[in-house]
């Protein structure tokens, strides 16, 4: 069968290249579109002009027929507004032509209201076929984008060119089409964030609040496994956030309001979390590598520590291999680093900040380590800390605890707490490379005149604060929760436009037969200087041209005929401007807290905000202190409207208008224009 072309924008026929009149043109009745009759395979002069439907048309309703009761949604719309009486000629075409353009969505699309992310990819990416968005996405050269059965339809009927603008499609792509896995991404994520706009199932949080938990660790229902590898933590009894540095004082003790005092025990880690003392109930090291390290569990993970009571030698984490099943794994593999865990430690070394020591009995090595169970033994401070070659012949990290607490070791029966003492000599300083040692004064430190130890300087600032359960508060925290949620969710979907070259975010995506996604730059500086076809000759012969091969950077596919004419996405360029544009105005934009309710303890004739009040009354100084509502005699509700309207009316006075910028380069080029006449 021969190939069926419409006319162009400017009435040019596709396939004779004449631009015929009126009269040997019929419009589509459902997608508006001109055909030449002379160039159509059938016999259309018979057929109503009126009632004429293009074979573009014809042949998609023919092909994707529903069944009884299953009538496509577009036709039906399309049936709608043919059935409209109250909608002129001119008015019906223009919103059919909306709605097979994706400017109109259905009926039942417009049920419920969406969020921004699914809005944007909604009404950005829509299949050419069945102008919905595209169940496993295929996207052709030219940024059009097609249901995967829809495309296939399409190309099995020997159309090689793009329902929508024309353009080739490559026979290879015709034939083994692939999906766009950039597109299921964000496709997925509009219509989860549809369900869960329209009511349906969310997916299930387990949260339990902290003072619904028991007071010990315990095992939940949906733990695969039984014992403490799977359970969760019990009850926090101190009020301090897990970056909090130092001993844990009866401030923050509001249990038993003493603290936890040196030489207290517990059987398990997550006991010894639920006190504050050690957060972590795996890791051995608790901090962050640019804020230091709170507290250290001595468990003899590391046959390379050296463990001498008021002093020891601890070595850092990592080195060895924990892939896989490997979780046990002691023989180290590779050098350690100071980053991550052994960096904070670092830090901590070098602000001189107190670190709590917790000593476990899995340490057979030390003759201070517990019988069982662990045991809390006081704050320390890390004196030095450099790299050595370790007993396994890979590079450690190795720091010198040194302990200064006020309260004396449980191996001691001295009255009081450590006082300064010499640092001990260390051996293997000698060998050791990246030695460091505090230079500046520490900020934990003794004090001679209140004979103690105590904060020199103001100790580090929390990151992670703890709430102080005032209901307002949770609910400031939780409109900032649900504010940064939305920008990253725009943040993770554009992570998925990412170009597979640079890593970034695209700029004038291309997108390849084979479905892979790049910058137009990135693409064209890959083959920059590579010709489309390679000259040979042979003894001074010239031999026939051949063409060069251009692989995908992703795959093996020649994209050198995509290159020659590569055609922007323009549907995945708009999506990501929109989404870019968004995340700024969001990140720009202050959090809107709710205003105080009536219930607040506020007095009657004193202001929440003084100093707004006073800023206001300085503004206008001929206002009156009495209540001009009272005496106009307005409503409560009469009078909150006009305190709305006074405020929306000085916010636009403060503003300048746009076009004063403007005028005012126009009257300075009036000026320069008389002076220079």
């Amino acid at each position: 069968m021969a190939q069926q072309l419409p006319c162009d924008n400017d009435g040019i026929c596709l396939i004779c290249k004449t631009t015929p009149s009126s009269d040997q043109t019929l419009t589509c009745n459902t997608c508006v579109t001109p055909w030449h009759i002379a160039c159509l395979a059938i016999n259309a002069q018979s057929s109503s002009s009126n009632l004429w439907e293009c074979p573009d048309c014809t042949t998609l309703v023919d092909a994707g027929a529903p069944a009884a009761g299953e009538k496509s949604e577009l036709v039906a719309a399309i049936q709608a507004i043919e059935a409209d009486a109250t909608l002129t000629e001119k008015q019906k075409a223009r919103k059919r032509q909306e709605l097979l353009s994706g400017k109109e969505a259905p009926a039942n699309e417009k049920e419920g209201e969406r969020n921004e992310v699914a809005d944007m990819i909604n009404s950005n990416f829509k299949c050419c076929v069945c102008i919905q968005l595209p169940e496993r996405p295929v996207t052709t050269p030219c940024g059009h984008n097609f249901c995967l059965s829809c495309f296939q339809k399409w190309t099995r009927q020997g159309k090689n060119t793009c329902i929508k603008c024309r353009f080739s499609i490559p026979a290879k792509m015709a034939s083994q089409p692939r999906i766009n896995s950039a597109l299921v991404a964000a496709i997925r994520m509009a219509r989860m964030s549809m369900a869960s706009s329209t009511g349906g199932q969310l997916k299930i949080s387990h949260f339990v609040h902290n003072q619904c938990r028991p007071d010990r660790a315990y095992t939940t229902d949906r733990a695969k496994k039984s014992g403490m590898a799977n359970a969760a933590s019990g009850r926090i009894f101190v009020t301090t956030p897990c970056d909090h540095f130092g001993p844990i004082t009866a401030e923050y003790d509001p249990v038993r309001n003493r603290g936890v005092l040196v030489g207290e025990s517990w059987d398990l880690r997550m006991d010894c979390r639920q006190w504050g003392i050690h957060y972590p109930p795996v890791s051995g090291i608790a901090g962050q590598a640019k804020y230091g390290a709170q507290s250290v569990v001595l468990s003899g993970g590391y046959e390379d520590d050296e463990d001498h009571g008021e002093w020891f030698l601890y070595t850092g984490s990592g080195g060895r291999d924990l892939s896989g099943n490997k979780r046990t794994n002691k023989d180290q593999s590779f050098d350690q680093q100071f980053e991550s865990y052994n960096e904070s430690l670092r830090f901590s070394c070098k602000k001189g900040y107190p670190v709590r020591v917790v000593r476990s009995h899995k340490e057979k090595r030390s003759s201070y380590a517990p019988e069982t169970g662990l045991r809390y033994d006081g704050v320390y401070r890390i004196e030095k800390c450099w790299r050595k070659v370790g007993k396994q012949g890979f590079k450690v990290c190795r720091y010198l605890f040194v302990r200064c607490d006020n309260e004396p070791a449980p191996w001691t029966s001295d009255e009081h707490g450590d006082r300064p003492r010499p640092l001990p000599t260390v051996k293997e300083l000698k060998p050791a490379v990246d030695i460091f040692e505090r230079n500046e004064s520490p900020s934990w430190d003794f004090d001679v005149e209140d004979n103690l130890w105590k904060w020199k300087k103001s100790p580090p600032v929390s990151q992670k604060p703890v709430r102080d359960g005032k209901p307002e508060d949770i609910q400031n925290a939780r409109i900032a929760i649900r504010k940064a949620e939305k920008t990253a969710s725009k943040d993770k979907l554009l992570k998925e436009f990412s170009c597979l070259l640079c890593k970034n975010v695209m700029t004038l995506p291309l997108t390849t037969p084979c479905a892979h996604n790049f910058c137009k730059s990135c693409l064209e500086g890959k083959f920059a200087g590579q010709s489309f076809m390679i000259e040979r000759s042979r003894g001074g012969r010239t031999l026939r041209s051949q063409k060069n091969t251009m692989t995908c950077p992703a795959c093996p596919t020649d994209i050198s005929e995509f290159l020659q004419n590569a055609q922007i996405n323009r549907e995945l360029m708009d999506l990501i401007e929109k989404l870019q544009e968004s995340s700024k105005e969001e990140a720009d934009a202050p959090v809107e807290f709710p205003a105080a309710s009536s219930e607040d303890p506020v007095k009657e004739n004193e202001s929440p905000n003084p100093q707004v009040e006073a800023k206001t009354v300085e503004e206008n100084p001929e206002a009156s202190s009495e209540d001009p509502d009272k005496e106009n005699g307005l409503s409560n509700s009469e009078a909150e409207a006009k305190i709305v309207e006074d405020k929306k009316r000085k916010e636009a006075n403060a503003k300048p208008p746009p076009k004063n910028k403007k005028r005012k380069v126009n009257n300075d080029n009036l000026l320069k224009d008389e002076n220079a006449s």
